[in-house]
């Protein structure tokens, strides 16, 4: 999302992120991870992503996943190679929900939903050119 943010924006559209976690957490990640050009805001409740629907895939079946694609080299990058960012990504999954998906939701400027894509699982994202083509 970062590389589309541009493009997103010049079409008028405002590109927001809701992470399922506190806020000193998302800033330890912005700190690790950014920046971002795009807010990103926490929902340590959950009532967004309750309201939205959203996913919370089977554990035993998401680490199978993982393990699977890990083991087949489809997955590179899982983990960071600097160590302050892995020590988060290490944090993360013993704190934080990693099995709830996320999803993509566009809006007009009433709230009227556009468009939207939950994802199944982790690689269920929606495509950018997907997103891109439905803004606006």
């Amino acid at each position: 999302m970062r590389e589309a943010h541009s493009d997103i924006e010049e079409t008028g559209t405002k590109l927001v992120v809701v992470a399922p976690s506190n806020r000193s957490f998302i800033e330890q990640f912005t700190h690790l991870f950014g920046p971002f050009p795009y807010p990103i805001y926490g929902d340590p409740e959950r009532q967004i992503y309750k309201h939205m629907q959203l996913k919370t895939m089977n554990k035993v079946k998401l680490l199978a996943m993982a393990g699977a694609a890990f083991a087949s080299g489809k997955v590179k990058g899982f983990m960071p190679k600097k160590q302050a960012q892995k020590n988060f990504v290490m944090k993360s999954m013993k704190t934080q929900d990693v099995y709830i998906q996320g999803g993509a939701f566009l809006y007009d400027g009433e709230g009227k939903l556009l468009w939207k894509h939950i994802d199944q699982s982790p690689d269920d994202h929606a495509k950018i050119n997907t997103i891109k083509s439905k803004l606006p």
